[in-house]
């Protein structure tokens, strides 16, 4: 990567290499069985340089192929966008741990195995239902170097296990699964099935809900469903500085409850989304977005950062082969006082959402959402008294964070991207046939 920047800076004012590998092995089971086995490696080496003021850049995955590539940056930077940032210096990063050699050890027996614990596990409870599983671990080499001396070499560990179920009896179809990411080996399975379990079992009634507003309570996975892409949307400074934000100008205003409080952060250790700098080589830090329901920050990378006129918060992301734009490391949401427990016993009568299904098919920009519930339990007397069926809810998610019933006390991951708590409205638009 030095021979790259050293020609690079040749025939450009500024450069920066970022080269990625990525070694992972996922094990795979459809309709209770192991389907496949795979070990995938592959390298993708990035050029991006700023040439007569304009951004120039160009992906491969043949690490050898220097000249091609530099060609082909030079050639995209006579139509690039304007560069309006500089490069980081050379700079000293934080010690995220990110990076466990157990992940490389474990083994493939091990890895069938655990998919087997679940499948069994959760076929043992309901014999008729369908499972897949998937049972993955990956490594992530990373290396960036740029014409100001930065320069930035880590490596990560990610493992990834998880289980679905659908039960379908006559017209009636169930839908029920739970996973768990990590930096470090998972090897365990009872927390999932046990989750799995749980949820087949308060599906066991059927019941059915008026069509009005109800309380209702989100669990953590029905959080990542149905409020967190519009907050994540609502907080990319890209999104931001286009003016499409629904709150982009509240910068410093109290626009949800007091007592939400949300977070970015990339320096938790053994987190699959942590990491000691982000894609640009920009220190990663933890970026409070909302405190005691005020809007603090945005998540920019450089280029958004500069035009808004501020600084980059460590956001900087490359996917797909992409140019780096703002994303999230880990979105977690400050967890309250009040139990799930407690919150179910609140309601006469309501709604539990478990998983919702569609709801980034709305106005996710300005925060609506509607969506079928894919599974959710209604609440009678402070009970929950059985499944419901085809019903669906409709709300907009900073409307619902204004006025909040309450914050769980119970903070848990979903997958990599969040940790939150159940979280409970006093009111939300329901609408079932039944």
């Amino acid at each position: 990567m030095e021979a790259l920047l050293a020609k690079a800076k040749k025939v450009a004012e500024e450069a920066e290499v970022f080269i990625v590998s990525v070694e992972e092995t996922p094990v795979r089971f459809e309709a209770n069985r192991l389907k496949y086995i795979q070990s995938r490696q592959s390298t993708s080496v990035a050029l991006r340089i700023v040439r007569q003021g304009r951004i120039g850049y160009a992906t491969t995955t043949e690490p050898g192929d220097i000249q091609n590539l530099l060609n082909m940056a030079v050639e995209t930077a006579q139509f690039g966008t304007p560069a309006r940032f500089e490069f980081p210096p050379l700079t000293a990063y934080p010690r995220v741990e990110v990076f466990d050699p157990a992940v490389e050890s474990v083994s493939i027996e091990a890895m069938i195995k655990l998919g087997e614990e679940l499948i069994v596990t959760v076929s043992k409870h309901t014999p008729d239902i369908v499972c897949e599983a998937e049972v993955a671990r990956a490594v992530t080499s990373v290396a960036l170097i740029n014409s100001r001396g930065s320069e930035a070499k880590y490596k990560e560990s990610s493992f990834h296990l998880g289980v679905a179920g659908s039960l379908i009896r006559d017209t009636d179809m169930l839908f029920v699964g739970e996973k768990e990411s990590s930096g470090h080996p998972i090897t365990e399975s009872k927390k999932i099935t046990d989750a799995v379990i749980r949820q087949l079992e308060l599906a066991q009634n059927k019941a059915t809900l008026p069509s009005r507003s109800l309380p209702v309570v989100f669990t953590p996975r029905g959080v990542a469903s149905a409020l967190v892409p519009s907050l994540m949307a609502a907080f990319n400074g890209k999104t931001v500085l286009e003016g499409a934000s629904p709150i982009g100008n509240r910068l410093g205003d109290k626009v949800f409850d007091e007592r939400f409080c949300l977070v970015d952060d990339a320096t938790l250790d053994y987190r699959p989304s942590s990491r000691p700098c982000d894609d640009e080589g920009v220190v990663s830090q933890r970026t409070p977005l909302v405190e005691q329901g005020v809007v603090t920050s945005f998540l920019y990378d450089l280029q958004t950062a500069a035009l808004a006129k501020t600084q980059s918060t460590g956001n900087g992301s490359r996917s797909g082969g992409r140019l780096p734009s703002p994303a999230p490391n880990a979105f977690i949401i400050s967890p309250g006082d009040t139990t799930f427990a407690e919150m179910v016993g609140d309601i006469k009568e309501g709604l539990v959402v478990e998983m919702l299904m569609g709801a980034e098919q709305g106005n996710v920009l300005g925060g609506d959402f509607s969506g079928n519930v894919l599974l959710g339990y209604k609440v009678e007397s402070g009970k929950i008294v059985g499944r419901v069926k085809d019903t669906m809810v409709f709300g907009n998610v900073f409307r619902l964070l204004k006025n909040m019933a309450a914050i769980g006390s119970e903070n848990r991951w979903v997958g990599s991207l969040l940790q939150t708590s159940p979280l409970y409205f006093p009111r939300l638009a329901v609408a079932s046939k039944g």
